[in-house]
Parts: structure tokens; sequence; C-alpha cells
């Protein structure tokens, strides 16, 4: 029997819900599964993701395949990261050092990725303001209304 990893559906419609499961390659998406290890849920920002690490980590080690969508979020995570490197044999304090440091990087990436959203926000909302405040120098702006009332007097 060939077991996934995968997100099986739930929720209502527009509103899905996701949990984590170890299932039959063959059973449907929302068939038959063999346990849950977890939940997400898209729909909330930032997306909730809760995981039962051992359970996951468990699933692998026995040779479960996860789909590339669960497969990026135990990477977000860190299982991927941990699974390796108990799999090249590190010690629990290397282990720990290892997964102190990927955290820091990985939380200094979306802090950046959250400021390059926001500065962008900025920059067009301060363009937009610098094109409308030109326009009224320079005499370009038209008034909405204006031709209509000209049409209507002529």
């Amino acid at each position: 029997m060939a077991v996934k990893l995968r997100l099986r559906r739930m929720g209502k419609k527009k509103q899905p819900v996701y949990k984590l499961v170890a299932a039959d390659s063959r059973s449907p998406r929302d068939g038959k599964f063999i346990e849950s290890i977890g939940l997400y849920n898209p729909l909330t920002h930032p997306s909730t993701l809760e995981i039962k690490e051992d359970r996951a980590l468990y699933w692998l080690g026995v040779g479960a395949q996860p789909t590339d969508t669960v497969k990026s979020l135990l990477r977000q995570k860190g299982i991927i990261l941990k699974r390796e490197l108990s799999r090249r044999g590190v010690s629990d304090e290397v282990m720990q050092a290892e997964l102190e440091k990927w955290a820091k990087v990985r939380e200094a990436k979306l802090m950046s990725a959250s400021s390059k959203k926001r500065s962008k926000k900025e920059v067009v909302s301060q363009e937009k303001t610098n094109a409308k405040v030109e326009n009224i120098e320079d005499g370009t702006a038209e008034v909405k209304g204006a031709a209509s009332e000209e049409n209507t007097a002529g």
C-alpha cells in the first residue's frame, strides 16, 4: 500500500480548510484516510498551519510520499530540515542550533518580503498623489461633470 501525505478539503463553499492526512494513494481526495496529522487554513492572514511534528516525521520515516503542497508546508514548519538532519546522524544539540539558525533566516526573509510589499504600496500611492498635484498645477486636471454641463447649455 502506497501512503501519501496530502490535503483533505473541508469547510464551506468558498471557505476551504484543509486537513493534512496520511492516506492510501488510491483513495479519493476527500475519502478514507489513515490518520490526520494537521490542519491548514489558507484564508487567515497569515495562514494557519498546525502539524503534529512527531507523526509527520513518523510517516515520512516509513516511506509516505508528501504531495508538492504538503512538502512546501512541511518545509515552512522546518520538518523537512529536521528530517534531513536526523538522517545525517547529527546530534540533538547541533540539530537545535541549525533549526534556530534556520528560523532566524526565515523570519528575516518574511520581514523583508512584507516590508517590500508595504514599500511598493507606499510608492504607488505617492506616485498617484504626485500625479494629481502636477495635473492641478498644470491646469490639465479635468473636472468631472464640466463637459456634460457644456453639452446641456449649448
